[in-house]
């Protein structure tokens, strides 16, 4: 079985929004969460998704699941208090729905932008390695620093980690409520928590158009990448 969760719980404060949820505003009256939700929602080799959302919005997205007919959001959960959390809750209700061997696809609520074949991608790769990063090489110079020093790894062997990211999902709820347990709430992505436990990741190239929308800006190039795609779909390019 492969499910899609999708993590969809941050409140958005650096887009401005007038307290709407970045996930919720809207492009051609459709929420950028429905976007992203119709791209697992139409690939044939997902069975279902779930998605971890802000509580208080749970209605709300149910309400869009309906009216956009998604017939594979088998559960709407409470997101957490961090993104990590959010995760956690997702997985927990899609182990209710799903045997431990499933391949389970993470990946955030608000990079509507990626296409089938990264999700093929990654499916294939969990059944040949166990687990599937999807990342974009890094097309500027990456700095690492702490207090004492720092250091300029070569361009050619950095890459920037994005979504989504793939295991079994009995492994990553395994690692994920070890972190739990061990008070570990900060992990920014499950690459960095697995990676931390020692797990070995193998990686697919992704697309550089598999955005996250964060600010204004990213909105902005969003609203210009799903215009390019249209008119491509319209003039046969």
């Amino acid at each position: 079985m492969n499910i899609a969760v999708i993590f969809a719980g941050g409140a958005g404060r650096r887009m401005h929004s007038a307290g709407l949820p970045k996930q919720f505003l809207e492009f051609r009256g459709k929420p950028i969460i429905i976007y992203t939700l119709e791209l697992f929602e139409t690939h044939p080799e997902i069975d279902a998704i779930v998605v971890a959302s802000i509580a208080d919005r749970i209605d709300l997205l149910n309400g869009y699941i309906k009216r956009f007919g998604l017939q594979k959001v088998k559960a709407v959960v409470p997101g957490g208090e961090t993104g990590q959390d959010s995760i956690t809750n997702a997985l927990t209700a899609a182990a209710e729905i799903a045997p431990e061997d499933s391949i389970v696809l993470i990946h955030d609520g608000v990079r509507p932008l990626i296409n089938h074949d990264i999700i093929s991608e990654n499916i294939a790769a969990v059944k040949r390695y166990g687990n599937c990063i999807t990342c974009v090489p890094a097309t500027e110079t990456v700095i690492v620093r702490d207090e004492k020093k720092m250091e300029i790894p070569p361009r050619k062997d950095c890459m920037i980690a994005r979504a989504p990211q793939s295991f079994r999902l009995g492994e990553i709820l395994e690692m994920e409520r070890r972190a739990m347990a061990e008070g570990r709430h900060d992990f920014i992505d499950c690459c960095s928590l697995m990676h931390h436990y020692g797990v070995e990741l193998h990686t697919v190239e992704g697309s550089d158009e598999n955005i996250k929308i964060t600010t204004p800006t990213d909105f902005f190039i969003f609203k210009t990448l799903i215009d390019i795609r249209e008119n491509k779909q319209i003039f046969g390019l």
